[in-house]
């Protein structure tokens, strides 16, 4: 008697991944089609601060245009995160659920340290100068995310990456975040001067905080 035996089969469902790129690239036309003057002026976010002097005021944080452009930068930095950990072999890169729970994390830590953040800064009376630096960050980071979005797509659909590339691919993601907090510290010196004890505070329960917490927290698990 011939006993038969299944097997499963693993096959890298890309279609996914198709979808959320390409959602992407529509939220990035759309914002451009829409805020045609303000996308110019972000365009040029590298080489030159005219985009934050215009829009610096406090209501341009929570607009439409960087509401967009928040949800681009959760989806380049969900497969960022995604792209790193598989090279390391913690994940797969190809796993949709995977990239559903890095998304949610990453969204729910961001907004809850945005949270925190005006909390502190309420209590505090320093609103100004919080407003300032999220502003600075989210304008940043935005433009990061879109940026390093066409180098997700590559590294995503080539599985025959050299490891050079994918550590440079993140050597210059960490370069250019380290870069928009040293130009925020330049550009807002005096405004941190005069508050120094509050810049402390910041730095030390809401930027370094949290991260630390966050790679404990996945580290041991």
């Amino acid at each position: 008697m011939i006993q038969t035996i299944f097997h499963l089969r693993s096959i890298d469902n890309k279609d996914w991944a198709t979808i959320v790129f390409v959602l992407a690239l529509v939220l990035i036309a759309m914002t451009k089609y829409i805020f045609e003057n303000r996308f110019k002026e972000f365009s040029k976010l590298i080489f030159s601060d005219k985009y934050i002097k215009i829009y610096k005021d406090t209501s341009s944080l929570m607009s439409w245009f960087n509401v967009i452009l928040f949800v681009v930068q959760l989806i380049s930095f969900a497969f960022f995160i995604q792209i790193v950990l598989a090279h390391f072999g913690i994940v797969s890169k190809t796993d949709g659920i995977i990239f559903i729970r890095i998304i949610t994390l990453l969204g729910v830590f961001i907004l809850s340290k945005f949270t925190i953040e005006k909390i502190i800064a309420t209590a505090f009376n320093i609103e100004e100068f919080e407003e300032l630096i999220n502003f600075y960050k989210v304008s940043y980071r935005s433009y990061i995310a879109v940026c390093i979005l066409p180098i997700n797509l590559i590294l995503f659909y080539n599985d025959n990456t050299s490891q050079f590339i994918n550590y440079a691919f993140m050597g210059i993601v960490i370069s250019l975040n380290l870069f928009t907090y040293l130009i925020s510290l330049k550009n807002y010196q005096n405004l941190l001067f005069s508050k120094m004890f509050y810049f402390i505070l910041y730095l030390c329960t809401l930027e370094i905080a949290p991260y630390y917490f966050l790679y404990y927290w996945i580290t041991k698990s």
